[in-house]
């Protein structure tokens, strides 16, 4: 079996309400990344701005913009000047009232390759996203690019299982996380440390349930609460990358980094030759799974 392998970074950085430092520094990542010989960028979620989704105000819908726009034709030039594939995450303005959380796909020519728009929508003190953000309509289907069938999914759908093996069904060599996560500030040490594990073993499960690499990019940093009716989030960055047997391959912890590392895509098929979950699916067996509970 022919060895194939690719470079990943992930960019992990904190961000603010200056859109222009923001977009001055993730740039600046980009081509650091590009020197370290990456050929995939992946970006946290909704980098360009703060995390406005921490409190529930029209004015905040000022920051989506169309796609194709001028981000993504901010994108598109990095792209091609690095010869990148790049994953960013916009907030996207569809038409006047419906507005997505879209990740954009760049190619290494600059031009964009597709799109997938977030599909499970939170509502939770904090995350108050189903105020901004319709759900996705495109289904769960891999993005094709040079290096591969990227299955894109972000924060809060890196939770559901039945996302990552609709994208690997679909043919997806990568399973990719842009996320936006982190804790409440006035939660004890205990509970901090149980929600980061869970976070981390539920997306390591995605790569051995699937045997596929995943690639998660995180937030970091304290974000105040615009509307100061709670103390903000503390985004606790840890973004990381793993194999197809859930091995860690790089990980960080809570400063702006870039993680580089070599993913060899071969060893998916390795892998699958020794834990055949596909084989020994029963879908005969699966209707259940699209009710919403059984009572």
């Amino acid at each position: 079996m022919t060895k194939r392998t690719i470079k990943v970074s992930v960019i992990q950085q904190s961000y603010s309400n200056d859109i222009d430092d923001n977009k001055s520094r993730i740039k600046t990542a980009i081509i650091q990344a590009a020197k370290q010989g990456a050929n995939l960028i992946l970006l946290p979620e909704l980098h360009n701005t703060p995390y406005f989704c921490q409190t529930e105000n029209h004015d905040n819908f000022d920051y989506a913009e169309p796609i194709p726009g001028q981000s993504t034709e901010w994108f598109s030039v990095i792209a091609k000047e690095n010869n990148l594939v790049i994953v960013a995450s916009l907030f996207e303005k569809r038409a006047a009232g419906l507005y997505h959380n879209t990740a954009v796909v760049f190619e290494t020519d600059g031009s964009i390759a597709g799109t997938y728009r977030k599909m499970h929508i939170p509502d939770d003190p904090g995350f108050y996203e189903k105020f901004y953000f319709t759900p996705g309509d495109q289904g769960f289907v891999p993005v094709k690019t040079s290096i591969g069938k990227l299955g894109i999914l972000i924060c809060w759908d890196q939770w559901f299982p039945e996302a990552a093996r609709l994208m690997t069904l679909a043919g997806a060599d990568l399973l990719l996380f842009p996320t936006a996560i982190g804790w409440d500030v006035n939660d004890d040490s205990s509970e901090k440390s149980r929600q980061k594990d869970a976070w981390l073993t539920v997306q390591r499960g995605h790569a051995i349930a699937n045997a596929l690499p995943v690639i998660v990019a995180n937030r970091h940093g304290h974000e105040l609460d615009p509307s100061i009716v709670t103390e903000g989030i503390d985004f606790w960055g840890n973004s990381f990358i793993c194999g197809t047997q859930g091995e860690i391959l790089a990980q960080t912890q809570q400063s702006d980094c870039i993680l580089t590392v070599e993913v060899d895509m071969s060893r998916t098929e390795t892998t699958r030759r020794i834990w055949p979950f596909l084989r020994d699916r029963r879908t005969d067996s699966y209707y259940d799974l699209i009710r919403q509970y059984i009572d």
